[in-house]
């Protein structure tokens, strides 16, 4: 107790010193958890919409030539057929597993006096596995659906609720709407993704029956694949497949505008070696800041013991010990840093804690789609607990050296410092 009243002591003849010495502390631990909050929130809203998908699949659709290829000119429009979708099913089944295709039209849908207008998505039943479709109640497209050409219909529960009129929208299972002047019965209901988009589903041979689309406008095809753990795998499978859809439609096997493939595997690695560089570089700037602090308590700590080098002499006139002396320089540097440490993390959380109030709830609307810039902007309190003990032990070292200086000095001569 006296021990700790004479630091005390020492801190209020020293605020200004104290203070900036604290500051510093604090300052390192805020700066940490925020810059590690906000990376996690950043790196939260690109997983989160990333997950959407899935990883290993691929999406391809027609683009327009950009080179001349066989007496052909270069700017024409290459449409996706049923020959490109034969193609890809079987000369490729080394790597690719499900196919399908997806084809969309806008439609209006009414039931009495409610309608929407919205883009209804003919597919095959992989669809709800590609782009991770959670069914609320029902089902999703099947193969009986796509044999007998049915025209039946799974809608998100958002539009479910509007054209049922606020009622429970499970109701709505089994009854039939009407689809421009067609009538279709809602076999399923799924999941709004709050993304601004919320097609509706139908079987993909109903979409075509309906809008009369020949087979020389396939749409999208779709398909999972196994079996390309690399990006130099991805890039030759991609380059070969490219160039067999490319001389279906007689353009140049090396033109990459004729058709467009949307690989989310190659895009997921890329993704995770994004977030991987931007949290080493959060955590490298965040240890920096940390270090100022520590370098803040070791020169704070020199100044005091060339300051108190008379009273030190004093002590070890009188018979204090070396290590008395040096017991009160090192409590005083971990009390400093553990007050002020724990105070920048009590600040550091509470920032983290307003970001995910207000950014983490904001949405951006790009035209297409809605995402959220931040989703849970905050770091962990074992991270915070971590970056506390981490200042504290160093700034125990960093008071240990000018201690231990303190400790060997020799009474004479330090009643002699001035």
């Amino acid at each position: 107790m006296e021990l700790l009243n004479e630091i005390w002591q020492t801190a209020k003849r020293n605020k200004l010193r104290t203070a900036l010495t604290g500051f510093a502390v604090a300052w390192g631990i805020f700066m940490l958890i925020v810059l590690l909050g906000a990376g996690n929130g950043l790196i939260n809203a690109t997983m989160q919409q990333n997950d959407r998908f899935l990883s290993n699949s691929i999406v391809v659709w027609g683009g327009t030539t950009s080179k001349p290829y066989q007496g052909l000119k270069e700017n024409r429009k290459v449409k996706l057929n049923k020959r490109d979708f034969s193609t890809t099913e079987n000369e490729f089944k080394k790597n690719i597993d499900e196919v399908g295709a997806q084809y969309q039209r806008s439609v209006t849908v009414s039931r009495g006096q409610q309608y929407i207008t919205e883009a209804m998505s003919g597919v095959y039943p992989n669809h709800t596995k590609i782009n991770k479709i959670e069914m609320l109640t029902g089902r999703f497209v099947n193969d009986i659906d796509l044999k007998e050409r049915r025209k039946i219909l799974i809608i998100s529960n958002k539009h479910a609720n509007e054209l049922f009129e606020g009622k429970p929208y499970e109701q709505l299972l089994g009854q039939y709407v009407k689809v421009n002047v067609f009538a279709f019965q809602v076999v399923g209901i799924y999941k709004d993704q709050e993304n601004g988009q919320a097609p509706i589903f139908t079987s993909y041979s109903a979409i075509k029956d309906i809008f009369g689309a020949t087979d020389t406008d396939l749409g999208r095809i779709e398909f999972t694949f196994h079996g390309l753990e690399t990006e130099k795998d991805n890039e030759a499978f991609e380059k070969e497949y490219r160039q067999r859809l490319n001389a279906n439609h007689q353009a140049a096997p090396d033109d990459e505008n004729s058709v467009w493939l949307w690989n989310r595997y190659t895009q997921s690695m890329q993704m995770n070696m994004g977030m991987n560089i931007i949290r080493t570089a959060l955590w490298i700037i965040g240890l920096f800041t940390l270090l100022s602090g520590i370098v803040g308590v070791s020169n704070i700590m020199l100044i005091t013991v060339k300051e108190r080098t008379r009273e030190f002499g004093i002590r070890k006139a009188i018979g204090a010990k070396p290590w008395s002396v040096l017991r009160l320089i090192i409590i005083e540097s971990i009390i400093i840093t553990a007050i002020f440490g724990y105070i920048g993390m009590l600040l550091g959380v509470a920032a983290n804690q307003y970001m995910d109030a207000t950014l983490g709830h904001e949405e951006i609307d790009t035209g297409l789609f809605k995402a959220t810039m931040f989703v849970n902007p905050t770091v962990g309190i074992d991270v915070c607990i971590e970056a506390t003990a981490v200042i504290i032990i160093a700034g125990t070292i960093a008071g240990l050296i000018p201690a231990l200086k303190a400790a060997r000095i020799r009474p004479i001569e330090a009643l002699r410092a001035e």
